[in-house]
């Protein structure tokens, strides 16, 4: 287990402090343009990917927090009681653990997920994304190759 907690950490880690900086940096302001389809920006927000369900209400807070806690525990379970322990699975289900580990501290904290990356390209707009959403991302995919080549589990 103590790979799979290591890269969990670290990505919880990489996203708190990317968030803490973007926070400090971008506070006051509208945004900061690096491209011209890509600038920083400061979201807090306070659904799922999208802003599916976002509100502040009471139950949607817990909700999420449910769901974050029930998935970091599925795959530790998941990671621990497989037999093929490929290096896609481990990065898997580390990656998506801390990613949502990342994003329950900042709805525990603040109630809201801190995003800032925002990709636009003329009219079409991509929702501001973080790290964790990123280390959520490659880690399912890392899960997708992993089930891909190892398909049958006991």
């Amino acid at each position: 287990m103590r790979p799979f907690l290591l890269i969990a950490a670290i990505a919880a880690l990489l996203d708190q402090g990317t968030k803490v900086w973007m926070t400090y940096l971008l506070t006051g302001h509208k945004g900061i343009v690096i491209t011209p389809f890509f600038q920083l920006t400061l979201v807090h927000n306070t659904g799922a990917a999208f802003g599916i369900l976002a509100g502040s209400e009471t139950w949607k807070r817990a909700f999420f927090f449910a769901i974050g806690i029930l998935a970091i525990t599925f795959l530790a379970f998941l990671y621990r009681s497989t037999a093929t322990r490929s290096p896609f699975l481990l990065w898997g289900t580390a990656l998506v653990s801390g990613g949502a580990t990342g994003n329950l501290i900042d709805r525990f904290r603040l109630g809201a997920v801190v995003d800032f990356m925002d990709f636009h390209l003329g009219a079409y707009h991509w929702p501001a994304f973080n790290v964790a959403d990123m280390a959520i991302t490659v880690g399912g995919a890392c899960l997708a190759l992993h089930f891909m080549y190892h398909p049958k589990q006991p």
